[in-house]
């Protein structure tokens, strides 16, 4: 497995908000991490990036133990976290934006090859390489801030909230970008509430609730779930 989180409990100060959490990732395979809101979704995503540190368990990257890695190595390691709301920096450019993902050793050394090959990806951000990120849409800055991502030349790409408040043609659109990365043999773990929309691309599930893991499985078993519907509807 790329991934591993193994058993990791994780407090804010004294309350606890994630529990005996166990998930994993292959190389290139898409995994939703699903629950309703407050279930510890965007929680887990910052454990594996240490934007906070589990109280207990351990995290593995590539069969390497990371979870006492500051965040600047395990991105060098390969991991990527595209934050929720998008986070780009509204007053530079697209390229000044792209540019500071690629800002670890290898990344630079790559970053004209890898900028080229994400315009490919998004032509849109070739043809706005000069506009600042605050002038542009709400999809259009998502798919910025992923482009940005993958300027670090990551293994694994973590998305939280990729589709929020986007229309439904720019879903289709990001839709089609995240398997373009799969398909590069780069593994995505995203963070969605729509659980059709997520089930429907992702290869595998896991399911939070009140920050215990309650389901995972392939994604059509998943889909035909009856605990699945009582998790969202009670």
């Amino acid at each position: 497995m790329l991934l591993q989180v193994k058993n990791i409990d994780v407090a804010y100060d004294e309350f606890q908000v994630i529990w005996n959490v166990s998930i994993s990732i292959d190389q290139g395979e898409m995994v939703a991490l699903l629950g309703p809101n407050g279930s510890g979704k965007s929680t887990i995503l910052n454990s594996i990036s240490n934007l906070i540190q589990p109280k207990n368990g351990e995290v593995l990257f590539d069969n390497k133990k990371i979870h006492l890695l500051p965040t600047y190595m395990r991105t060098k390691l390969g991991i990527s976290h595209v934050l929720e709301r998008r986070r780009v920096f509204p007053f530079l450019t697209v390229k000044q934006n792209l540019l500071l993902g690629a800002w670890h050793g290898e990344a630079k050394i790559q970053k004209e090859k890898t900028l080229d090959e994400v315009y490919i990806m998004f032509p849109i951000l070739a043809d706005r390489s000069n506009q600042l990120a605050h002038t542009m849409s709400g999809g259009e800055q998502q798919m910025l801030a992923i482009a940005r991502g993958l300027m670090g030349i990551p293994k694994l790409l973590m998305v939280d909230e990729p589709f929020l408040g986007l229309s439904p043609k720019m879903i289709e659109k990001i839709k089609e970008i995240f398997n373009e990365i799969v398909n590069k043999g780069i593994a995505i773990l995203f963070v969605e509430q729509n659980v059709k929309l997520a089930l429907n691309m992702a290869d595998r599930g896991y399911v939070l609730e009140s920050g215990h893991l309650v389901i995972e499985g392939k994604s059509d078993s998943l889909l035909n779930s009856e605990k699945l519907k009582k998790v969202f509807l009670g």
